[in-house]
């Protein structure tokens, strides 16, 4: 404690007087070392970024998007509504990779939203569809283009779990799902689509997104819903971020009426093409299901076979068919 209480008082994030009582580790992260620290007068949270995904260690993960996230939420906290939503920040130490935000108290993620009969208030359904309306109606005209966390993003979402030869065990998450996935995997039309998907991912868009719009970004506070975890964030399209909140209603069994009415409470920009989310939530229900980051979920074989094969009619049909 006594290397980090020298650290922080250097970077004066320290208060006069202030001093270090414990450490502790506030959640399981995927891509970042976060710890709370707790003083004698206040708790605060240091989140750093190493050179791999901390969840993953054999990742590597590019450094840089501690930056990227420092960026995103200057960027938002010019807006009153985003910044209502957002963790305070109280510092950004460029050279060791490390943000430090006000500490949110008892908090936890929605990923409770995968186990069974569990539903989303009515609240946060307007709150999640409030935010991306403001997110992508935001000027990101200066915001970085993020190239290497879309690269890694890219690699994960649109290749490696399409490959047949990629390593990946999927019996050992699930007795039957490699065979299950065969029929995805040897699908050349589909492949060929969801190929043509991550290209225009990886193109520069007109809309700030978040990148990670899925329940674990998502965090229940004293304070009310906070979204936290941008650093996948870019001028990209708003469609993935829609895509990927679809995808997770569905993987934790929402009612497609539910959805329904909750999309109908988002204010899309210009252009906002229905056919390029359907792609998008369909490829993003695939990988999680047959990539490397998995989800809590507490579905069968044969209910992870029903929304694949819905997927797929998606991505390869342009349309989700409850929209």
């Amino acid at each position: 404690m006594d290397i980090l209480y020298d650290y922080l008082s250097t970077k004066k994030w320290l208060k006069k007087g202030e001093k270090i009582k414990e450490l502790e580790k506030p959640g399981d992260g995927n891509m970042n070392l976060v710890i709370r620290v707790k003083t004698n007068r206040r708790s605060f949270v240091l989140k750093q970024a190493r050179p791999w995904v901390e969840k993953y260690p054999h990742i590597d993960a590019p450094v840089e998007r501690n930056r990227v996230e420092a960026d995103y939420y200057m960027l938002i906290n010019n807006n009153s509504v985003l910044k209502s939503y957002s963790p305070e920040v109280l510092g950004f130490d460029e050279g060791n990779f490390i943000i430090a935000f006000n500490d949110l108290g008892d908090s936890a993620d929605y990923t409770y939203l995968y186990q069974k009969n569990s539903e989303l208030s009515a609240k946060d359904q307007i709150d999640l569809l409030k935010y991306l309306s403001f997110l992508h109606h935001l000027d990101c005209s200066s915001f970085p283009f993020n190239k290497s966390m879309r690269e890694l993003n890219h690699a994960y979402i649109f290749l490696f779990p399409f490959k047949e030869d990629n390593g990946l065990d999927l019996d050992a998450i699930q007795p039957g799902l490699m065979e299950a996935s065969l029929i995805y995997k040897r699908n050349r039309r589909l492949k060929s689509s969801i190929e043509r998907l991550g290209k225009f991912y990886i193109k520069e868009g007109p809309v700030l997104i978040h990148g990670d719009y899925f329940p674990g970004s998502w965090l229940r506070s004293t304070k009310g819903l906070k979204v936290i975890d941008p650093e996948f964030g870019f001028k990209g399209f708003a469609e993935f971020d829609l895509g990927v909140l679809v995808a997770h209603m569905m993987m934790a069994e929402q009612q497609q009426n539910v959805i329904a009415s909750m999309l109908s409470k988002y204010q899309p920009p210009s252009g906002f093409d229905a056919q390029l989310l359907a792609g998008y939530a369909g490829t993003e229900i695939l990988r999680r299901i047959l990539g490397v980051a998995q989800l809590p979920l507490t579905l069968s074989l044969e209910e992870k076979k029903y929304l694949m094969g819905m997927a797929a009619s998606w991505i390869l049909n342009g349309k989700i068919d409850f929209l």
